[in-house]
């Protein structure tokens, strides 16, 4: 379950990063400010779970990432943002 949590709140940082770039190119001044709170919200959550972490770890924390980024693009498509 840890595991999941790690790879879920890095999942949603990332998510919510590429997103934001998409928000910005377009200026959706909404989900500008939604996204940004919520990278640098989740951010300080993360550091602290990603200093004590395991090799194994940060290689769930990256997965979490690289699917998130790959969300987050996804979804503003999708929604044509």
């Amino acid at each position: 379950m840890i595991k999941l949590k790690l790879f879920g709140t890095a999942f949603l940082q990332v998510f919510f990063v590429s997103a934001n770039t998409r928000f910005i190119s377009v200026l959706f001044w909404p989900g500008i400010a939604a996204a940004g709170f919520a990278i640098s919200y989740l951010w300080a959550v993360n550091v602290r779970k990603v200093t004590i972490s395991t090799n194994a770890d940060r290689v769930i924390y990256a997965t979490g990432a690289m699917a998130g980024g790959l969300m987050g693009v996804l979804l503003t498509k999708v929604f044509k943002i």
